[in-house]
């Protein structure tokens, strides 16, 4: 019997992890944290029984206790951190922010096997995660479908031939909009993305293509290749989720279905796969695959979110922060789509970088970006 405990099991890939744990034998829901989605986290508790809840507020831990007695109820980022130092298999890592980079740094030091859907982590600290993660020999799987896929492919062969990632992307919802027409563009139009269903943050990231340029640094720290032998491919079908090439001019691909699912349940199995839940497959016959070299022009926040992985210590922390706040404001409809990059780009252009930084010095220039955003 394995033992999962799920950080975020309310959101998007919180709850499809719960789906895919349904679905497999000898696996167990030993822990679940949310937010403040009370009625989703009553539902899944009745459901999967775990042994500990934590969530957001005191109150909320409170009132729930008195109707599950037989639960340990935790609050707030303390009672995260304690969540984390129970006995289980994998940690899955679904919530976002800083966080969840503490959780992971955390579960590291405790030797647990952990599944990543956060970004914030590589990006911004990704350095010092995976310079843990060796020492503690501990494994560090993708719940991302390109970051998937690309483990699928090299859990194949034979590493030291592998000579180039390639990164597939949808090209977003405005994929075929000019500039012109993004300008006009609101968030009811941004989230509308053509292929995943997925949180509004990171599908608004997807519509900008910085989604994508976060995908590049968690690859280069995954993986650890050079940011000049990870390429990105505008696969608009999403049917291959990524492909890796070799020194011998061979590809392999990890071709599928647009599902979460697929990754969640591998990431959970890996290194083998189980019979599980099962995705809608596709019949190969009249079915085009496309790949176009990405749009920098139009989409300038993606080589803007690259240069600072090249650039590496505090400018990913920096951008990432920037990002979201400006993302959160175009969601709540204060700006404009284009207004996201003059926000972000602004932000860079200021910024004074520090190469080797320690992870306080990341949490608290985060701390400082968002804190001077909010007030625009």
């Amino acid at each position: 019997m394995k033992n999962v405990i799920i950080l975020g099991s309310t959101g998007s890939i919180g709850t499809q992890t719960l789906e895919v744990i349904e679905k497999l034998e000898n696996y167990k829901v030993l822990g679940l944290s949310c937010g403040k989605n009370i009625e989703l986290i009553k539902k899944q508790i009745e459901k999967f029984s775990p042994k500990f809840i934590c969530l957001q507020n005191l109150q909320d831990a409170k009132n729930l206790s008195v109707i599950y007695p037989n639960i340990k109820f935790l609050w707030g980022e303390e009672g995260l951190l304690e969540l984390i130092d129970n006995k289980y298999d994998v940690l899955v890592v679904a919530t976002s922010g800083i966080v969840s980079v503490k959780a992971v740094i955390k579960a590291i030091e405790n030797k647990k096997t952990i599944a990543l859907a956060n970004k914030e982590t590589l990006v911004m600290a990704g350095d010092i995660v995976m310079k843990k993660a060796k020492k503690y020999k501990t494994p560090i799987l993708p719940i991302d479908s390109e970051h998937s896929a690309i483990l699928q492919c090299l859990n194949k062969v034979d590493n030291p031939y592998a000579k180039r990632l390639w990164i597939t992307a949808s090209g977003g919802p405005f994929l075929n909009n000019t500039r012109e027409e993004m300008k006009k563009f609101s968030a009811k139009d941004a989230l509308n993305h053509p292929r995943w269903s997925m949180g509004k943050k990171i599908t608004v990231d997807c519509a900008t293509l910085v989604n994508k340029g976060l995908e590049v640094i968690e690859a280069h720290h995954l993986y650890n290749f050079n940011y000049d032998n990870i390429k990105i491919a505008i696969h608009p079908e999403s049917l291959v989720h990524s492909f890796v090439e070799f020194e011998d001019g061979s590809f392999l691909a990890q071709i599928g279905t647009p599902s979460m699912h697929i990754p969640i349940q591998y990431a959970l199995t890996y290194p083998t796969r189980k019979k599980g839940i099962k995705t809608n497959s596709f019949c190969p016959w009249n079915k085009q695959m496309n790949f176009f070299e990405p749009d920098f022009k139009k989409f300038p926040l993606l080589k803007l979110t690259i240069d600072c992985g090249i650039q590496g210590g505090l400018m990913p922390a920096i951008l990432n922060a920037a990002n979201e706040i400006a993302v959160y404001k175009f969601l709540e409809g204060k700006i404009n789509f284009l207004d996201i990059e003059k926000i972000v780009f602004k932000e860079i252009e200021n910024a004074k970088n520090s190469i080797n930084p320690t992870i306080e010095e990341i949490f608290e220039k985060d701390k400082e970006i968002r804190l001077k955003l909010s007030k625009l």
